[in-house]
């Protein structure tokens, strides 16, 4: 068999991995690529003839078409080449052309062995000289392969970004605008994966360089649905970082959740698709990264035109009824478009900031309006604390909304047990959309990709006696085990800390700072030293006060002015050491609290902040 690779620069070899000097002469390559891409691998000898030696004397062409085909028969098998006094006939098993393996992978959703094959545009490079037919048959292969490829690769980048695979995605949509520089879903492809890896900036410029291009060259501007990503990248949040943290603003990649979070994504497109609510749960132990994934999907919902509406629950507020309602509404759904034609007494409740007897109907009533404009999300971190009559209205509201893109996106830990929760949880799959996930512990391959991606120069030896230090300190928590990582990659030695954790049966919100390994609170401490000033004072003044905590309290208490409060919250926000909403500040992981509270405060500052004026 002669196998055929034409998706980049031409090769034709063997079976056995050879490639003999006289197949990869460019007419037998011609007439063998041409042949195997022939309906039914068929073609007339005069049309051959006419096609690749049409500048020859008679006598001559054909007797270069007979060389030609008796060394393409000696190399693929003496059947594999029919023909007689008029036609020629490739036959079954002869010859194998990459561009049939793609198709045959793509059948069988096998993507990445389908981008694997694609190394260039079709026949990259290769010509006949006076062969014009032939140049104009490769000319419309190159254009349909050249879409093709495209597709595949914008295909495999959309599959690896639902699974979180930003970096590979980004390189993929890349290699995609390189085969076709006009393809705007290979540029929407970029800006998604740009604007998902933190690099909002990075897709704009992508965006501009484009237009500006179209406009300069053809006179024309980019389709309605890149324009209108653009405009959704620009409303992206623009963190206010200093100095030094901008200069090393990278996040943790996503690693170890690709199934959780392809299970959420499929949930979002069909909700987003077939215009019905579904319902997410992401539950999992405080600092199993549940958050996080959470966030993932938010930030890909965002990008799809989704509004997205938030709230963050604590303890206290399953005493306040109806409180969940009103954080929702502030945090995004009274600034939605389409707000406006919600009944005007269901308006008026939410801004007054009292959610009345009916907050379901009331939270009901708002979603229809904004539903009918575009799809929503409504993300609840930390259910388990929202108040009942808010979980309530969740799940009215998923009831009432049959027929609108609704996504109700919930994160919770176990305990303390919910019964509103759980009676929520249990209609998907019955008369609810959706899924359900449960994060845990990261696996050693997962504590690895982390080590590897925060210490890229360490070798394989290293990354192994570090994984496993790691893994056994943190628990394959994933709060601590980026903890940990960064410490280390800023000097923290884990020879010198030791220690075992957890302590049997003790789960990570139960664990007390002493109970900790040395090497945990090393960590903590080492990413508390690496804070701008500002950031540390309005740290300990969270610490101190606990709950949830206003920005305007936090100023007063840590005594940061306003510009400097603001750089210092998007700096907490950024570092995942703080969880915003309209109503204030938390800290994301209760034991980090804990560990700053008791190490990181003196008893005078501990005072300052307790006795500054509230009000």
């Amino acid at each position: 068999m002669i196998v055929c690779r034409t998706l980049g620069p031409v090769q034709a070899s063997l079976e056995d991995g050879s490639a003999p000097a006289d197949l990869q002469w460019r007419k037998n390559l011609a007439l063998l690529v041409y042949l195997a891409r022939s309906p039914r691998g068929t073609r007339t000898r005069e049309h051959l003839i006419g096609l690749l030696w049409g500048d020859k004397p008679e006598s001559t062409a054909r007797h270069s078409l007979n060389t030609a085909l008796s060394l393409l028969r000696g190399y693929a098998g003496e059947d594999s080449v029919a023909s007689d006094g008029t036609r020629v006939t490739l036959g079954p098993g002869g010859v194998q052309l990459d561009t049939e393996q793609l198709e045959a992978f793509v059948a069988n959703g096998d993507l990445a062995a389908a981008v694997a094959l694609i190394k260039g545009e079709f026949l990259e490079g290769f010509s006949i000289k006076d062969a014009s037919q032939f140049d104009d048959w490769m000319t419309a292969e190159r254009e349909h392969w050249r879409r093709r490829s495209v597709e595949v690769l914008l295909n495999r980048a959309d599959e690896l970004l639902a699974a979180g695979g930003v970096a590979a995605a980004l390189e993929l949509g890349e290699r995609a605008l390189e085969l076709d520089r006009e393809s705007e879903a290979a540029l929407r492809a970029l800006m998604r994966g740009l604007t998902l890896a933190g690099d909002r900036s990075g897709a704009l410029k992508r965006f501009e360089a484009f237009a500006a291009r179209l406009e300069r060259e053809l006179g024309t501007e980019p389709a309605p649905e890149t324009r209108a990503l653009a405009a959704q990248v620009r409303l992206e949040r623009t963190w206010r970082l200093p100095k030094a943290a901008a200069a090393e603003a990278k996040r943790a990649p996503l690693v170890g959740r690709a199934r959780e979070l392809g299970q959420l994504v499929e949930a979002w497109t069909t909700c987003r698709r077939d215009r019905h609510p579904a319902l997410a749960v992401i539950d999992g132990d405080a600092g199993a990264g549940k958050t996080r994934l959470a966030e993932e999907l938010v930030a890909r919902a965002r990008l799809d035109g989704a509004v997205v509406a938030g709230v963050r629950a604590v303890d206290g507020d399953q005493r306040e009824a109806g409180s969940g309602v009103l954080g929702l509404a502030r945090g995004g759904l009274l600034a939605a478009p389409g707000v406006a034609a919600a009944p005007p007494p269901a308006l008026a409740e939410l801004r007054s900031g009292s959610p009345g007897e009916a907050p379901s109907r009331m939270l009901s009533l708002v979603l229809q309006a904004v539903a009918d404009e575009q799809p929503v999300v409504i993300f609840v971190d930390d259910a388990q604390w929202l108040d009942r009559e808010s979980l309530l209205a969740l799940g009215a509201a998923a009831r009432d909304l049959a027929r609108s893109p609704l996504l109700v996106l919930c994160t919770a830990t176990p305990h303390p047990p919910r019964v509103e929760l759980d009676e929520l949880r249990a209609r998907i799959g019955r008369d609810l959309k959706g899924t359900a996930v449960r994060v845990g512990p990261f696996t050693s391959d997962a504590v690895r990709a982390l080590a590897h991606w925060a210490l890229p120069s360490f070798d394989d030896v290293q990354l192994d006696r570090l994984t496993r230090r790691v893994a056994t300190d943190s628990a394959g928590i994933p709060l601590l085990v980026v903890a940990l990582l960064e410490a280390v990659a800023a000097g923290l030695d884990l020879q010198k800390v030791g220690g075992a954790w957890p302590e049997p049966l003790k789960t990570f919100d139960q664990t007390l700072p002493g109970e900790l390994p040395d090497a945990v609170v090393a960590a903590i401490r080492v990413l508390f030293g690496k804070l701008s000033g500002p950031a540390r004072q309005v740290l300990a003044a969270a610490a101190v006060l606990g709950g949830r905590v206003p920005a305007s309290v936090l100023a007063r208490t840590s005594g940061v002015g306003q510009e400097a409060l603001d750089a210092a919250l998007d700096e907490l926000e950024w570092a995942r050491l703080l969880s915003a909403e309209p109503r204030g500040y938390a800290f994301v992981a209760r034991i980090v609290r804990d560990v700053i509270d008791r190490d990181m405060v003196t008893a005078g500052q501990r005072q300052r902040i307790l006795d500054a004026p509230v009000a």
